[in-house]
C-alpha cells in the first residue's frame, strides 16, 4: 500500500497553532489578497567593515581631539595667559674696544653681541634656514609636514632618527622652557610658537634664533660663534663660514670646527648642498665656497693678554653704569700694536730667561701721562691663568717704593746734594742692611737712591716719620692699606703694579696726580653715551722744583745707578729698581715726557727666584716695550726744574759720625735731621750734570759697590 502523499495531500510538517476559541476564520474568497513584500537587500561583508571602520575612526578622532584638546589645556595652563608673555632680555654683552677701534674681545654671557638680520649677509639665514627648516615661511610656527615625515622615517628605523622642530619651536624652547624632553614641553613649545608666529615676523623670529642659539665653544649667537671660530664678525661672514656655522648647529659639540675640523667640513658641505636644493645659490657658488680657505680652516683666535684688560673692564661696568641691561660698546685707551708689542716682549722674556732665573710670571702697564692705561699684561698666558698680575696682584715694590720716601723728605727740606752717611743701622731692633752688606759713609740723596742705598732710605724715613710718608704715597694716587712704620721705606708694604706706575707719573707730566683710567667711552649698540671719561684729576700735587729734583736722582739711577740697562737711546728718562727680600720680586719701573710703564716678574706662589733682581731682565723688558712705543715721537725733556750745586754740602747732623762702618743708632747721631745749610757766600750754582762712572771716584766706587 503506497502510504506516499501526493502534493495536494501533504501538509506543513511544521506544528499550527490551534486556532483561539471564537475566533473567526480566515477569509478564503472574499478578502482583498496582500502584497508580496520585497525582500531586504543584504549588504556585503566589504561594505560593512569601511562604515565600520568609518565610524571607529571618526570616534577616536573626536575621543583623541578631546584629548589632545585636554592635555593643552592642562599643559598651557602652566604658561598663564598669553597676554602676560614677552620675549626674554638676551644677557648683555660688552664689547670692548681698543682706542682704534679694534675688537679687544666681548665680555658676558654670550661670549658675542646681538647682530640686526638686516646686518647679515643675506646667504646666513638662507643657510640656517636650508640646513634647519626649509618650510620656514611657509609653516605657522608647527610643520605638520615635517612631523609626519619623521614620523614615518621613525616607524620605518624602529627608532628616533632626527628631531622635528621648527626654527620657531626652537626660539621657543631657548626663550621661554628648559631642554626637558617632556611631553608637556613638546606642548608648551609647540603653543609659544604659534603665539610667535602671531606677533612676530619671520625675519625677526629668524634674528631671534641666530643670536640665541648655542654654537659651541662657549659661544652663543652668530657674533660669538663668527669671532669664535674665524676670528671676524658675523657681518662679515663668507658663504662657505655661513654654511659651516649653520652646518653645526644639530651637534655643535660633535661637529664642533676646532676639536673636529673634518666632520665641520662635512657638515659644510651638506648645508650648501640643501641650500643648492633650496635654490637659494647656484651648484657653482657651492663649489667656490668648498673651496674657500678660510671656511674650511677656522682661526682658533688666541686670547691673548687683552683679554686682561676686557676682564678689567667688565668689572668697572658697576661702577660705571650700575647693573648692564643691554648691550654696550665700550671704548678703551689701549694702544692695539703697543698691546700686542709688549706681550710678545714679555712672553720673550720669559721664555728666553724663566727657567735659568726660577720665574714663571710677568706683568707690566704703560701709562701716557694723564694716566691713560695705554697697553696692559696681566700674566704670562692667559689661556693658562686669568688672574691679573698687574691690577689685581698685590706685592712688594722693593726699592721701586723708595722715591716716595725721598720725596717726603725733599719736602721736609732735603736736597739731592744732601750728605747722608752709609752706616750700619739699629733702631729699636730694627736694623736694615744693603743688599751687599757693604757700607760707603757719606753719600748724596741722589746717589744714595740711584744705587738703591737702603740704611739712606731707612735713616729719611726716620727722620721725616712714617706717617708723612704714607700721606706722601695717598697724594701720589696709592690706593693700598699701608701701615706707618720705619720699614715701609724697604718697599715691604704690598702694592699692585698699576698705582705703583700712576705713583710715578706726577714726576712725568710736571707734579699733576692722575687715576688710572682704561674706559673712555661706554655707549649702546645705537651710538646713545652712556659715559664719558673727563679730565678732571687730583690736580697739581708737586712743585715745579720737587719735579726737577726727582728727576735729578732718578735719571742719575738709569744713567749711573741700577736701572742702567733700561736707557733708552737719546730719550731721556728716569726710573728705579725694586728687589723684594730673597729676589721673590723684581721690578722696574721707568718713565720718559710721553709714557710711563712698570714691569714685575716672580712666582704666583711667592717662591724666591734665583738671583733675579729689578735692574737685569725687568729693566730690559721695559727698554724694549719703551722702544716701540716711541718710534715716531719727538724726543721731549723731563719736565721740572733743578740747578745742583757745585759743591757737597752735608747736614749738621752728619758732621760727627765718620764713614767707619761701626754700628750706631739713631741717639748717636747729633744735630737736626733733614736741615739743609744755606750754601755758602763763595759757592756757585751750575747747570745739572749727571753723575757717571767718570765724573769723579765716587762713580767710581758706588758703581763698583752697588752696580748692576
Amino acid at each position: 500500500m503506497d502510504l506516499r502523499l501526493s502534493p495536494d495531500d501533504r501538509v506543513d510538517s511544521r506544528a499550527r497553532k490551534p486556532r483561539a476559541q471564537g475566533a473567526k476564520p480566515r477569509s478564503s474568497g472574499g478578502g482583498k489578497p496582500r502584497k508580496p513584500k520585497n525582500p531586504k537587500r543584504k549588504r556585503s561583508g566589504g561594505m560593512k567593515f569601511i562604515v565600520g571602520l568609518a565610524y571607529f575612526c571618526f570616534t577616536l578622532l573626536l575621543i583623541g581631539g578631546v584629548a589632545v584638546a585636554g592635555i593643552v589645556v592642562y599643559y598651557g595652563g602652566d604658561l598663564g595667559s598669553s597676554s602676560t608673555w614677552e620675549v626674554p632680555q638676551r644677557p648683555p654683552n660688552i664689547r670692548v674696544l681698543a682706542s682704534n677701534g679694534q675688537l679687544l674681545t666681548n665680555r658676558g654671557q654670550t661670549g658675542g653681541e646681538a647682530v640686526g638680520i638686516h646686518e647679515l649677509p643675506e646667504y646666513v639665514g638662507q643657510a640656517v634656514v636650508a640646513s634647519e627648516d626649509r618650510r620656514f615661511y611657509s609653516h605657522f610656527g608647527v610643520d605638520p609636514i615635517g612631523l609626519a615625515s619623521v614620523a614615518v622615517e621613525m616607524v620605518r628605523a624602529r627608532g628616533v632618527t632626527r628631531g622635528a622642530s621648527t626654527i620657531t619651536q626652537q626660539v621657543a624652547k631657548n626663550l621661554f622652557l628648559t631642554p626637558d624632553q617632556t611631553l608637556g614641553r613638546k606642548v608648551q613649545e609647540a603653543l609659544l610658537a604659534v603665539w610667535l608666529e602671531q606677533n612676530y615676523t619671520k625675519d625677526q623670529i629668524l634674528e631671534l634664533y641666530l643670536n640665541r642659539v648655542h654654537f659651541g665653544s662657549g659661544a652663543t649667537g652668530i657674533e660669538a660663534a663668527a669671532q669664535t671660530y674665524f676670528g671676524i664678525s658675523a657681518r662679515n661672514l663668507s658663504l662657505g663660514q655661513a654654511a659651516m656655522l649653520a652646518g653645526i648647529l644639530p651637534a655643535p659639540s660633535y661637529y664642533n670646527p676646532k676639536s673636529h675640523p673634518d666632520r665641520a667640513r662635512a657638515r659644510q658641505q651638506l648645508a650648501l648642498a640643501n641650500m643648492v636644493r633650496a635654490g637659494y645659490i647656484t651648484e657653482a657658488q657651492a663649489q667656490a665656497a668648498q673651496a674657500d680657505i678660510n671656511a674650511e680652516i677656522t682661526t682658533q683666535r688666541v686670547a691673548g693678554a687683552e683679554y686682561y684688560v676686557a676682564d678689567w673692564v667688565e668689572t668697572l661696568m658697576n661702577d660705571y653704569l650700575g647693573e648692564v641691561n643691554s648691550d654696550v660698546v665700550v671704548d678703551t685707551t689701549i694702544e692695539w700694536d703697543l698691546q700686542k708689542h709688549a706681550e710678545f716682549v714679555v712672553k720673550e722674556a720669559i721664555a728666553q730667561h724663566g727657567a735659568e732665573r726660577d720665574f714663571s710670571q710677568a706683568a707690566f702697564v704703560a701709562l701716557d701721562t694723564d694716566g691713560r692705561v695705554r697697553a696692559l699684561v696681566g700674566g704670562a698666558d692667559y689661556t693658562q691663568s686669568t688672574y691679573n698680575r698687574a691690577v689685581t696682584a698685590r706685592r712688594q715694590p722693593g726699592s721701586a717704593f723708595k722715591p716716595f720716601i725721598y720725596l717726603t723728605a725733599l719736602q721736609m727740606g732735603y736736597t739731592p746734594d744732601t750728605l747722608m752717611v752709609d752706616e750700619p743701622l739699629n733702631y729699636n731692633g730694627w736694623a736694615p742692611e744693603n743688599a751687599n752688606g757693604r757700607y760707603v759713609g757719606p753719600i748724596l740723596l741722589r746717589d744714595a737712591l740711584a744705587f738703591s742705598v737702603n740704611t739712606v732710605a731707612a735713616r729719611l724715613a726716620i727722620d721725616v716719620g712714617p706717617e708723612n710718608v704714607v700721606e706722601t704715597a695717598y697724594r701720589m694716587g696709592f690706593s693700598s692699606n699701608f701701615q706707618a712704620v720705619p720699614a715701609i721705606a724697604l718697599g715691604t708694604q704690598e702694592v699692585s703694579l698699576l698705582e705703583l706706575t700712576a705713583g710715578y707719573t706726577p714726576f712725568a707730566n710736571g707734579g699733576y696726580g692722575v687715576v688710572p683710567n682704561v674706559i673712555t667711552r661706554i655707549s649702546t649698540v645705537d651710538g646713545e653715551v652712556l659715559y664719558e671719561a673727563s679730565d678732571a684729576g687730583p690736580g697739581r700735587v708737586l712743585t715745579d722744583e720737587q719735579v726737577g729734583m726727582m728727576n735729578d736722582m732718578l735719571q742719575t739711577g738709569v744713567q749711573a745707578g741700577t736701572g742702567r740697562a733700561a736707557q733708552l737711546g737719546n730719550w731721556p728718562m728716569a726710573g728705579k729698581t725694586g728687589t723684594s727680600q730673597r729676589n721673590r720680586d723684581a721690578v722696574f719701573v721707568g718713565y720718559t715726557a710721553n709714557y710711563v710703564g712698570g714691569v714685575w716678574l716672580g712666582n704666583d706662589d711667592d717662591s724666591p727666584t734665583r738671583g733675579l733682581s729689578g735692574g737685569a731682565i725687568p729693566a730690559q723688558i721695559w727698554r724694549d716695550i719703551m722702544t716701540e712705543a716711541h718710534q715716531g715721537l719727538t724726543v721731549a725733556n723731563l719736565p721740572g726744574h733743578y740747578v745742583r750745586l757745585q759743591d757737597r754740602v752735608a747736614v749738621p747732623m752728619q758732621d760727627t759720625v765718620p764713614a767707619t762702618g761701626i754700628p750706631v743708632t739713631i741717639d748717636q747721631i747729633q744735630g737736626q735731621p733733614g736741615q739743609q745749610p744755606q750754601p755758602m757766600p763763595q759757592q756757585q750754582q751750575q747747570q745739572p750734570q749727571l753723575l757717571g762712572p767718570a765724573d769723579d771716584g765716587i762713580g767710581n766706587l758706588l758703581n763698583g759697590l752697588f752696580g748692576g
